[in-house]
């Protein structure tokens, strides 16, 4: 009798902490209007994707890069893929179009936002950097390395609805309104 009870209270411990350990997981998500950014991208998607003479190549389409995050990395990944758009991507790519440069501009935004709320989550430690979750960001960083610095932003940028997809179905349940 005494071994149940006993048992019944580890059991009670093990779930308060792991609903603490998602409370602390979710203070960590992105609240962002996910639609937005993604009707801006919308809006120069094919203009983008038609400046991209490497269709065979991806960045950031590689099943095993992005698919096999674990919940654990989402926070550490989200936060690195999005220094990467905000401090190369968005940098490396040269517009002459101020229509796709006013969206691109809107997006960039959008990305310094989320990207400073996930350092805060950072700061506090509740965005954990595994090594796993370093080593996805190393494989988008070699790829995009592999081309010519033009050509590797326009297929970066030609590739965001796969980043807002993930982004979107890692942070379900967090985009305002």
């Amino acid at each position: 009798m005494q071994a149940q009870g006993v048992s019944l209270c580890l059991l009670g411990v093990m779930l308060f902490l792991c609903s603490a350990h998602a409370r602390g997981l979710r203070r960590c998500l992105i609240s962002m209007d996910m639609r937005r950014i993604e009707e801006s991208f919308q809006g120069i998607k094919n203009a983008i994707q038609a400046k991209d003479t490497f269709q065979n190549v991806t960045i950031l389409s590689t099943s095993e890069t992005l698919h096999s995050i674990k919940p654990l990395d989402v926070c550490c990944v989200t936060k690195n893929l999005l220094a990467f758009y905000v401090d190369r991507v968005f940098k490396d790519h040269q517009e002459l179009s101020p229509q796709i440069l006013r969206k691109i501009s809107s997006i960039a935004n959008s990305f310094l936002y989320m990207q400073k709320t996930l350092q805060r989550c950072q700061e506090q430690r509740l965005c954990h950097c595994r090594q796993e979750a370093t080593n996805a960001t190393r494989i988008i960083h070699d790829n995009y390395d592999q081309l010519e610095v033009r050509s590797a932003a326009i297929k970066s940028l030609g590739e965001l609805d796969v980043l807002l997809a993930w982004i979107d179905k890692n942070h379900q349940g967090t985009s305002a309104a």
